[in-house]
């Protein structure tokens, strides 16, 4: 596995016939359908870090401490919390998506990319259908999508496990050979890759003060296909019907 310490527009140079195959879009929400600079995700982490500050009546960096040790071992604190705490995933779910989207623009562009795909659109990721409902309507691109898969009918299993993309294919009767994936980060990309799924990581244009630095790296793996920091301007070449192979 390389790193990369720049984020590329695209490797390996993007060529529609590339995706021509391709007939199911499935893009991860949080940092792939928008830019850190809306500060979207850091009143997210900030209020999970909250949320266990007042459940076991902790300060704030030993709540900080307690949030990326389940983080790390369970994939999502929520998990962590369910696993070792029992407590209940909805007052988690809403308590830590009660955030401000002033910051988050509308982005027509990106929506008319999303709408000009071939084929179906999929939303699927760890946070709650209501957050990425609020998400995308605020993007204005909630429409172009035929639905949502997140953590709760997934069992509350969050990416990167297997069992959680095999539940979301089954769900949604997709074939991984005829599907792209887009994520932020690297390691939700492994199993995509392995059920044949064509995969995009997403970087950040400038680095994020707010995530840690393995989470935007712009990392070259045999399981990363494509690597962009321009989300919209990676797709639009990808709904120009005249450039793709039937």
């Amino acid at each position: 596995m390389k790193i990369r310490a720049e984020t590329p527009a695209a490797t390996p140079p993007l060529t529609a016939e590339a995706f021509a195959h391709v007939d199911h879009w499935i893009f991860d929400l949080d940092n792939t359908l928008y830019s850190h600079e809306a500060k979207v995700w850091p009143q997210v982490d900030e209020r999970i870090t909250l949320f266990l500050a007042e459940l076991f009546g902790l300060d704030g960096l030993s709540s900080r401490a307690l949030q990326k040790y389940y983080y790390q071992r369970y994939g999502t604190t929520l998990k962590g919390l369910m696993e070792e705490h029992g407590i209940n995933p909805d007052d988690f779910l809403d308590f830590a998506h009660q955030i401000d989207l002033t910051l988050l623009d509308p982005n027509p562009a990106l929506g008319e990319a999303i709408a000009a795909l071939p084929g179906r659109k999929l939303i699927l990721t760890n946070g709650s259908r209501g957050h990425a409902e609020n998400v995308a309507g605020k993007l204005g691109i909630l429409q172009h999508f035929e639905d949502i898969f997140d953590i709760v009918q997934a069992g509350f299993t969050p990416k990167p496990e297997r069992a959680t993309y095999e539940t979301f294919l089954a769900k949604h009767a997709v074939e991984p050979g005829r599907a792209a994936m887009f994520e932020d980060i690297e390691k939700n990309l492994i199993v995509p890759s392995a059920l044949g799924m064509k995969t995009v990581l997403i970087v950040p244009k400038t680095p994020d003060p707010f995530r840690e630095a393995w989470e935007q790296t712009a990392v070259e793996a045999g399981h990363i296909h494509h690597i962009t920091a321009d989300l919209t301007g990676f797709l639009q070449p990808l709904g120009r019907c005249d450039e793709r192979k039937n």
